[in-house]
């Protein structure tokens, strides 16, 4: 039973493989993670499409099509990989270690501030292997829908999904400037001046953008956009070049690039908004990702506030 029934499902390599390419959207780029060649994967997939007896993707032009069937396979790929990691983790638990791979995957301006958590709990934990992806809201809602990762952090939270949320970590928005700017002159600055002023903008489904929106919104006022921005390092350059003042998450002065930015002077500013940690209801957390949570509750937090604000 258990020979047939191998024979059907592919070897646990054969599953990596099938995930690497569904993920990526592309043998080349699959190849390229796992250190294959491209003909070692297509025959991998040819030998696992072979032993289930269906065709798992159809490629139109350079894109691959999945088929019904293949995402199946790649749900049960999934499914397969996560219980023997699961197993192995708790295994390890047994025996007293803390070993395994966490999954994290967050929103760009969350870079800034989660690698200072990440490093003391690798500290604690140096057995632990640490899997950080970072990419735009899109890109981390797809990896939320896929279930790909143990959490992820988001500053606005996804709807119409079946997650639980964690509240995580206050996220300020402030007003900034180059330390040239006129604004940045004023001992303080007005909501119609900073409206007036032109102003670099983050692009549609960003969440930074979705609560200064919201916040305008409840202000009746309409900003003078003249640009706008895939990337929080880019604005904050922009900002230095004197192409216009913006707003971002505090955290992103707190670390990275920022000479030559100053924080204007709003009365009715920071604009308050959260950090959370989300995880799908439907996916049970395994015991690395449990023993991350629990560390984030009794010391992680606190030692992150500490190094932001000296809290």
């Amino acid at each position: 039973m258990t020979t047939r029934l191998h024979a059907k499902i592919g070897t646990f390599r054969q599953l990596e493989i099938l995930l690497a390419v569904y993920e990526l959207g592309s043998v080349t780029l699959a190849s390229e993670e796992l250190h294959l060649t491209q003909p070692t994967v297509s025959m991998q997939l040819k030998k696992l499409a072979d032993m289930v007896g269906v065709t798992l993707y159809d490629q139109v032009g350079k894109r691959l099509i999945f088929t019904e069937a293949g995402e199946l396979m790649v749900q049960a790929a999934r499914d397969t990989l996560e219980r023997v990691n699961d197993l192995d983790m708790a295994l390890s638990e047994l025996r007293g270690l803390k070993t395994g791979t966490l999954k994290l995957a967050v929103v760009t301006t969350a870079k800034y501030f989660i690698p200072h958590l990440l490093g003391p709990f690798c500290r604690k934990y140096p057995n632990i292997d640490v899997e950080f992806n970072v990419g735009n809201r899109q890109q981390i809602i797809q990896r939320l829908q896929r279930g790909h990762d143990d959490f992820y952090v988001f500053s606005h939270i996804p709807s119409k999904l079946d997650i639980e949320t964690i509240d995580f970590l206050d996220n300020p928005l402030v007003a900034i400037a180059a330390e040239d700017h006129p604004l940045a002159q004023e001992r303080q600055v007005s909501l119609k001046q900073l409206a007036q002023a032109p102003f670099l903008m983050r692009e549609r489904g960003s969440g930074t953008r979705f609560t200064i929106e919201r916040f305008l919104r409840k202000q009746d006022l309409r900003l003078n956009v003249r640009m706008t921005i895939e990337s929080n390092e880019a604005i904050k350059h922009a900002v230095m070049a004197g192409l216009g003042i913006s707003i971002l998450s505090q955290h992103t002065l707190a670390f990275g690039e920022s000479a030559g930015v100053v924080e204007l002077q709003v009365p009715e500013m920071p604009i308050r908004s959260k950090w959370f940690l989300l995880k799908l209801k439907a996916k049970s957390l395994s015991p690395i990702a449990r023993t991350f949570l629990e560390f984030i509750e009794s010391e992680g937090r606190d030692s992150l506030l500490h190094e932001l604000y000296g809290a």
